[in-house]
């Protein structure tokens, strides 16, 4: 009972521990910057003024991305049912970590600030996790399914929209958008279940009210 207790308490010290990490953009990438490889050669200088605050306010809305996703995975892993579901959410919240160290690390190159409202998105986000697990596994991996998807489409548009010479980027959002569809088909093959079209039309409104504050504040 006792060694119990202090495991809900150490999971729960965890969980605070990384939430706070996630808002504050404290992040520790398992693997390399997709950007390393590339030899730097004053790319921001090259950026003239309009194309760096450009770049800069594309990095900070994927960043904001990252925060969200990590409560999203934190909360769904917290209140999943099955074991292989919790597992799939721990993997894909430790790939989900590395797109929040290299945006975050990308934003600061930019000579630009991460969102202030962290806090909020945060917040929010693991509300609408929670709420997804706690109506069940193959809604939450539904959730999940659509949530990759439109942020597929999302990365996407940036490849499109960022400055062809921001080199660094367009490698990081280059790889982030390929591990996305890997966790979509990942939620897929486990079960996930069709959302329902009013909660997708849900989802692609709260997505545009955050990208359009994140790319600024």
């Amino acid at each position: 009972m006792i060694r119990s207790s202090l495991n809900k308490t150490d999971s729960l010290i965890d969980l605070f521990d990384q939430s706070l990490r996630a808002v504050a953009g404290v992040a520790f990438e398992g693997r390399p910057n997709p950007a390393i490889k590339i030899i730097d050669h004053g790319d921001v200088v090259q950026l003239d003024e309009k194309e760096r605050r450009h770049s800069a306010g594309l990095m900070r809305v994927n960043h904001v991305g990252e925060v969200c996703a990590q409560a999203l995975y934190q909360s769904q892993g917290l209140f999943s049912k099955t074991p292989a579901v919790q597992q799939q959410f721990r993997e894909a919240g430790r790939e989900e970590e590395d797109h929040l160290a290299w945006t975050a690390q990308r934003v600061g190159e930019l000579g630009s600030h991460l969102s202030l409202l962290n806090p909020l998105w945060y917040a929010g986000a693991f509300a609408m996790g929670a709420v997804a697990a706690t109506v069940g596994d193959a809604p939450s991996l539904g959730f999940v399914v659509e949530t990759e998807r439109q942020v597929e489409a999302h990365l996407s548009s940036h490849l499109d929209s960022l400055p062809a010479n921001d080199t660094k980027s367009r490698a990081i959002v280059t790889q982030m958008r390929d591990d996305e569809v890997q966790h979509g088909a990942a939620a897929q093959a486990l079960g996930a279940s069709e959302l329902p079209r009013p909660v997708k039309q849900m989802m692609t409104a709260m997505a545009k009210v955050m990208t359009t504050l994140a790319y600024y504040v």
